[in-house]
C-alpha cells in the first residue's frame, strides 16, 4: 500500500511497506510543519533544489538516517562534501533504486543554497521528478513556473498524482497550474508552496474547483494530512 502524507510547503513523505521517501524537507524554520525534523524517518531524501524552503533538513536528516540523498548533480556533491550519502542525476536522466524509479525533468526556477552573508552558493539547475514505485507514478513538480513540456511529460508518462505549486511570486500562481493540469493529464492533482509565507498565499479550494471545473480531478491536503494511493 502507497501512502502519500503532506508535511507541508513542497514536502511530502512517500511510504510504501518498506521505503521512506522524502520531498524537499522543510520541518525547522517552518512554523505550519506538523512535525519536527527529527521525527522524520527517511530511506531516500530527493531534493528539486537548494533553496533553503526546500532543502533545510535534508543533509541532517540523510546523516541521521544513513539515507541517500538524490538530487541534480551540483547539489547532490554539494550535500556529498557535508557528509551525505548521495546519488547524483541529471535533467531527463532516469535511474532505477531498489523502491523503483526516479526521472528528473526540467523546472523552471533558480537553485541556490545561503551560506551567510554575503554568500550564495549556485548548485545547478533545479528540477522536478517523475517516481514509479507500487505500480503508481508521482510527479513532484518543484518549484517551477508553466512550461509547455508539462504535455509532453503527461504524454509520455501516466501520471497518477501530480504534486503542484500554487502559491505565485516564485512559482505558477492558480490558473498557471491549473492549465499545467490540463497539459499532464494526472489521475489527481494536489497543491503545494502555498500559504507558508505572506508572499505565496493563495487559496487551494480554488484551484480544486477551477481543475474540477475543466473535467479533472483534484484536491487539496492538510498539513499533516495523508492518503492511500
Amino acid at each position: 500500500m502507497l501512502k502519500l502524507t503532506y508535511l507541508g510547503h513542497s514536502a511530502f513523505l512517500l511510504t510504501d511497506t518498506q521505503h521512506h521517501l522524502l520531498f524537499d524537507p522543510f520541518l525547522t524554520g517552518n512554523p505550519l510543519a506538523p512535525v519536527q525534523a527529527e521525527a522524520i524517518k527517511a530511506d531516500y531524501v530527493l531534493l528539486t533544489h537548494g533553496h533553503g524552503d526546500h532543502s533545510a533538513d535534508a543533509i541532517a536528516i540523510a546523516k541521521r538516517h544513513s539515507a541517500t540523498l538524490i538530487a541534480p548533480y551540483e547539489l547532490a556533491i554539494y550535500c556529498q562534501k557535508k557528509g551525505c550519502k548521495v546519488h547524483p542525476m541529471g535533467i531527463g536522466g532516469a535511474h532505477v533504486f531498489d523502491f523503483g524509479r526516479v526521472k528528473l525533468t526540467i523546472a523552471h526556477h533558480g537553485s541556490g543554497i545561503d551560506l551567510g552573508g554575503e554568500t550564495l552558493a549556485y548548485v545547478g539547475s533545479p528540477c522536478g521528478y517523475l517516481v514509479t514505485l507500487a505500480g503508481k507514478t508521482i510527479y513532484h513538480a518543484g518549484d517551477t513556473g508553466l512550461f509547455s513540456d508539462m504535455k509532453l511529460i503527461g504524454e509520455m508518462n501516466r501520471i497518477d498524482v501530480a504534486l503542484l505549486p500554487i502559491g505565485d511570486n516564485y512559482t505558477m500562481g492558480i490558473d498557471d497550474a491549473v492549465k499545467a493540469v490540463e497539459l499532464l493529464n494526472p489521475g489527481l492533482a494536489i497543491p503545494m508552496h502555498f500559504n507558508t509565507f505572506s508572499v505565496i498565499e493563495s487559496d487551494p479550494q480554488e484551484f480544486v474547483d477551477k481543475v474540477k471545473a475543466q473535467g479533472q480531478q483534484a484536491r487539496y491536503l492538510l498539513i499533516g494530512e495523508e492518503i492511500l494511493l
